[in-house]
């Protein structure tokens, strides 16, 4: 009877060591698969990643003093809005002219520009702007002192929010070149002309993006030269 009641006890032990072996190792697996899940795999392009979807490594929140809260989730960088311009400006080497950038961008909320793209040329700086001005504005900011809204570069497009956009912008010795999805909305010889910023967006210098009272992420973030 002893022998009996030690033997069903030793079975007890044994079953819930084994389940118990057989439940950490699960977790252990989902835990693998949580971390294969979250991992950010960036495509090949023909460049160099400025934005390696996980930090800020290379970039800095901009103190613009009106910022929302900036943050970085599922490989995309995700700028909150606030009481005006929020920002992420590149704070590593960054060419001045023949060069070309490409980035997605989305609107998720608000009603002004999602990507405030400010850039050098050669010893100048200009703005980019995308969804200005009530949403549709597209443009560079400025030229002779004029807002994107105000210059010959003005187009208007619709964008729709939760939608990713492709942009893509080119700066070369006599020319800025700016295509949304492929199509071309900017191409202005810029040469004779004067360009500058608007002084809420100085602290983008010499490379950075923001939006206006608008909350927008950005993703696959990437430059190459351009002959």
């Amino acid at each position: 009877m002893y022998f009996k009641q030690n033997l069903f006890l030793r079975n007890i032990i044994i079953i819930f060591v084994l389940a118990l072996f057989v439940n950490c190792t699960g977790n252990k697996s989902r835990k693998e698969k949580q971390k294969v899940t979250k991992s950010i795999v960036l495509e090949k392009v023909d460049g160099t990643y400025l934005f390696d979807g996980k930090t800020l490594d290379g970039w800095e929140i901009t103190q613009f003093g009106t910022e929302g809260p900036v943050s970085v989730y599922d490989g995309k960088i995700i700028m909150n809005y606030g009481d005006g311009a929020t920002g992420v400006t590149f704070t590593k080497d960054f060419p001045k002219v023949n060069y070309e950038v490409n980035l997605e961008a989305k609107k998720t909320s608000g009603n002004d520009f999602f990507c405030g793209l400010t850039f050098p040329v050669n010893n100048d700086f200009c703005s980019l702007i995308v969804g200005g001005w009530g949403g549709p504005v597209v443009g560079l900011s400025c030229i002779n002192d004029a807002d994107a809204s105000d210059n010959e570069t003005k187009i208007l497009k619709r964008f729709d929010k939760n939608v990713w956009y492709k942009i893509r912008l080119q700066v070369t010795e006599n020319k800025i070149t700016a295509w949304i999805d492929g199509e071309k909305l900017v191409d202005f010889e810029y040469e004779g002309h004067e360009l500058s910023i608007r002084p809420e967006v100085t602290l983008s210098k010499p490379f950075g993006i923001c939006s206006w009272i608008t909350t927008s992420e950005l993703r696959n973030i990437w430059v190459r030269r351009v002959k």
